[in-house]
């Protein structure tokens, strides 16, 4: 009886046991399953941003919620774009590709016309079963170029650029930056000449709600896409989300503006050329001469008041991109979708800020070419965390498709970048101790070598391919450039040369 009642006992707690296990075995196949689960990717660009934010130690900028966004992953104190540009900067995203790899280094030139097999960033995700998706300005549109439908599972949401609300902005008369970005000579029956057209203004400040202007616009859709693209618990997707400020114009609405004390707008510090710097290197006037009031004529086209307003402009509409950022990371948070998708925001390149007498981008120095890059990816990456490894826009392509565990079936390219994946773990893991950038000025091509002390350039005219002349930097004595010290150097020149030697021989050059 003893040995019967045991048993009895033994199977009433296996019944029990059996029970329970049932009753909990489908939240259990849920959670099992959700563990598998490919991530949704979210990837936030940013036209023009430089890292002049909060969480990057700049006091005066107003950004909280990029910097919110860093404190919840890694940021990358020294990541950079491999060409300055808007157009080839986003093809190498894209492409995971330097632009002396492709020979895509202009506006004019759409990739596919070159390589029309190449599977792009967003096209891998799509053929490996996601949905992928574009928003705002993702691809360079105008200048020529289009975007690519072949990269997206559904049309393109395509918004301004540049967009005037006060009627004297631009008189309501095409101006030249609008019909440059809308193509207009691309698609209209009979060509201008864009340069006669008549120039906006470089900023406004109507007391307007953010949804006036189009970075509200492309936050509202993409609340609006994800609240659909979360329904669905069996297809991840791959959303790209474009902000257009703080290109310029600087419009934005008047309480991004009001954040900010005008006279405690921080001006240029150094606006000379760097001292020994061949006068080709230096940019003068380009992209803001055709904004107003700027006059191009003028010796001095920069009074202390022009500055102040041109500073405050971007820092206005970094704060205007910084809250419609915001409103979706808000939405990602209540949609619960931060529990499964990797955030990156990435800014395409930097922009001078008056330094060198400098404004916009199109150059080879520190201002026009570091970025802002930070990445969350849940389980991987930590909070709080930082990276001080040089990095380059071409490592987004292998390090997302490495975090979704995807498979390139069919390779149609060769990637330039690296896996940063270890970094997102160790931010100290040795991954690259250096990056490469180009651009092209005046029929020279630079290219660069950045490591976390120097940058050197090699600037090769393409003419007359002996003409070569050197600029060095050392960023631990001369952050702000204001000496080239390549010629008391030449040891730590040959040192960066030997690197730079190690990459092919660029692409592309020979009809410019």
């Amino acid at each position: 009886m003893a040995y019967t009642l045991i048993n009895f006992k033994y199977f009433q707690k296996i019944l029990v046991i059996s029970l329970i296990c049932f009753s909990i075995w489908p939240f259990f196949c849920q959670s099992i399953q959700s563990n598998h689960q490919k991530p949704n990717v979210i990837l936030i660009l940013v036209d023009d941003l430089k890292p002049n934010l909060g969480i990057y130690g700049d006091d005066f900028s107003k950004s909280p919620n990029i910097d919110q966004l860093a404190r919840e992953g890694i940021r990358f104190n020294l990541a950079y774009a491999n060409q300055a540009v808007c157009v080839a900067s986003r093809y190498n995203l894209m492409l995971g590709k330097r632009s002396t790899s492709t020979g895509l280094y202009r506006f004019g030139v759409n990739f596919r016309t070159i390589y029309p097999a190449m599977e792009t960033l967003p096209q891998i995700f799509k053929n490996n079963g996601y949905h992928t998706e574009s928003i705002g300005k993702v691809y360079h549109v105008g200048h020529g170029n289009t975007n690519d439908t072949e990269s997206w599972s559904v049309p393109h949401y395509d918004d301004k650029v540049i967009e005037y609300l006060v009627p004297e902005s631009n008189n309501r008369e095409l101006t030249r930056e609008e019909a440059l970005f809308e193509n207009y000579n691309l698609y209209a029956k009979e060509k201008i000449d864009i340069k006669t057209l008549p120039r906006g203004a470089a900023w406004e400040s109507p007391d307007v709600l953010d949804n006036a202007y189009a970075d509200g616009r492309v936050a509202r859709q993409a609340i609006n896409r994800l609240r659909i693209l979360s329904e669905n618990q069996t297809q991840p997707f791959f959303l790209a989300v474009g902000f257009v400020r703080p290109h310029l114009p600087f419009s934005a609405p008047k309480k991004y503006w009001d954040l900010y004390n005008k006279d405690e707008i921080p001006l240029p510090e150094f606006e000379l050329p760097p001292e020994g710097a061949p006068k080709f290197a230096v940019k003068k006037g380009g992209e803001i001469n055709n904004f107003k009031p700027i006059d191009p004529n003028s010796d001095n086209p920069y009074s202390d008041e022009l500055k102040r307003n041109l500073i405050h402009g971007y820092f206005a509409s970094i704060s205007y991109m910084d809250a419609q950022m915001g409103r979706l990371m808000r939405e990602i948070k209540r949609l619960k979708l931060d529990e499964n998708t990797i955030i990156v925001l990435w800014g395409d390149h930097g922009w001078h800020l008056g330094d060198h007498g400098i404004w916009t981008k199109h150059t080879n120095y520190e201002q026009a070419t570091r970025i802002p890059l930070i990445i969350k990816a849940p389980g991987v990456t930590k909070e709080n965390t930082y990276c001080d490894q040089t990095v380059e826009t071409v490592d987004l392509y292998p390090t997302l498709t490495a975090l979704a565990n995807l498979d390139r079936k069919s390779p149609t390219h060769n990637l330039d970048g690296k896996n940063l994946t270890p970094l997102l773990n160790d931010p100290n893991y040795p991954v690259k101790d250096h990056i490469y950038h180009s651009f092209i000025r005046q029929g020279n091509l630079g290219e660069a070598i950045r490591d976390k002390r120097y940058r050197m350039i090699r600037w090769t005219n393409l003419k007359d391919r002996e003409n070569i002349v050197y600029e060095l930097y050392d960023y631990k004595k001369d952050p702000k450039e204001r000496v080239n010290i390549a010629g008391e150097n030449e040891a730590v020149v040959k040192k960066l040369l030997k690197k730079l030697e190690s990459y092919p021989p660029a692409k592309g050059l020979i009809s410019m």
